[in-house]
């Protein structure tokens, strides 16, 4: 029979590996360690089966954590990883275009769901039907789209900034142009070309582009525009929640004041804080419009009231796919997990 002091030396010995061993397990459950170790089993596998336009990015290491630090996401382009995937994302315009086309011949595993994506407007998006009941999520600018993917959003600035310039000093001091648009895409019977030629005969616009032959390089969009009062945010279609860089990027960043001109006010307000932009639709008319922006031009403390919000909130323009995609992770499991788009052109077009 063993001594009482050798069975408590064997309990406790006991204890301390089973508590060992369930701090291994449960260190493995999590993740290990941190960020850089091995959490492959709790990743989300997103499969990019064609890189928008053409261009392709560089997806070397865990490229969700290591540039956005967003964690257990993987983001890949190798279609031989499709039969792992939990989604695979298709961009719509090569497929409409024939460029590319869907692996219906492959089977498709049963978790796995196919991601319609697209930031063009409806105008922009043909051959949707042959699509019909084959795409379980939307990815889109659209506010009801599975996946919100804006083109840009404004952003809190931190409190211990300590931004204590006044209005005026935020304002670009190189303002000498009433008001000025770029344009590569210029179409007689778009809406925004008819608005333009009308508030032209009010006010004058410098105008930069292919219209004019007054192509700007990527490095000058920006001072060029800083340099006008007013910037046309014209979109190229009215559409719902169709707010592009041309309000977030072309006029914000660069420190215009936007006139814009796509979906209605309320879509605007909902994205914009207030007063920080003119809304065509607010007038009667481009004559009355113009009138505005010329007294507004000479009124300095009306016109820094445009320029408050940047007090509080900072600029944020997506313009790379890989932090695009990647910010669908955090969504993931708040998605429909059964949902089939039946008539995706009703929904592009509704």
């Amino acid at each position: 029979m063993e001594s009482p002091s050798f069975c408590l030396r064997l309990f406790l010995l006991l204890i301390c590996l089973a508590t060992l061993l369930f701090f291994l397990v449960g260190q493995g459950s999590e993740g290990g360690w941190g960020p850089n170790s091995d959490r492959s089993h709790n990743n989300i596998t997103i499969l990019l089966w064609h890189w928008p336009f053409g261009p392709s990015y560089n997806l070397e290491g865990d490229v969700c954590w290591n540039r956005y630090r967003i964690p257990d996401c993987r983001l890949v382009d190798q279609r031989s990883l499709y039969h792992s995937a939990d989604l695979v994302v298709f961009h719509h315009r090569e497929l409409m275009n024939g460029q590319e086309r869907l692996p219906l011949h492959l089977h498709r595993p049963r978790h796995q769901k196919w991601v319609w994506l697209s930031l063009e407007s409806p105008d922009n998006s043909r051959y949707l039907k042959p699509f019909n009941n084959v795409f379980n999520w939307t990815m889109s600018y659209r506010h009801d789209a599975d996946i919100t993917m804006p083109y840009g959003k404004l952003l809190p600035k931190d409190c211990d900034t300590g931004n204590d310039s006044s209005t005026e000093d935020i304002i670009p001091k190189n303002k000498s142009i009433l008001a000025c648009w770029v344009v590569s895409h210029y179409e007689p019977q778009h809406r925004r070309s008819l608005v333009y030629k009308s508030l032209k005969r009010s006010i004058p616009v410098e105008v930069y582009g292919r219209l004019r032959g007054r192509v700007l390089a990527s490095s000058d969009l920006l001072p060029t525009i800083s340099s006008c009062y007013f910037y046309l945010s014209f979109e190229n279609s009215i559409s719902k929640d169709y707010i592009t860089e041309k309000l977030w990027r072309n006029a914000y960043q660069a420190g215009a004041v936007p006139v814009v001109l796509g979906p209605p006010p309320d879509d605007y307000i909902a994205v914009a804080p207030p007063n920080s932009f003119i809304h065509v639709e607010d007038f009667p008319s481009t004559k009355e419009l113009g009138n505005y922006l010329r007294q507004l031009q000479l009124d300095k403390e009306r016109y820094a009231g445009y320029f408050a919000w940047r007090h509080s909130y900072q600029v944020k323009v997506y313009t790379d796919w890989r932090e695009r995609l990647c910010s669908i992770c955090p969504q993931y499991h708040s998605l429909p997990a059964q949902k089939v788009y039946h008539d995706l052109e009703a929904w592009v077009r509704k």
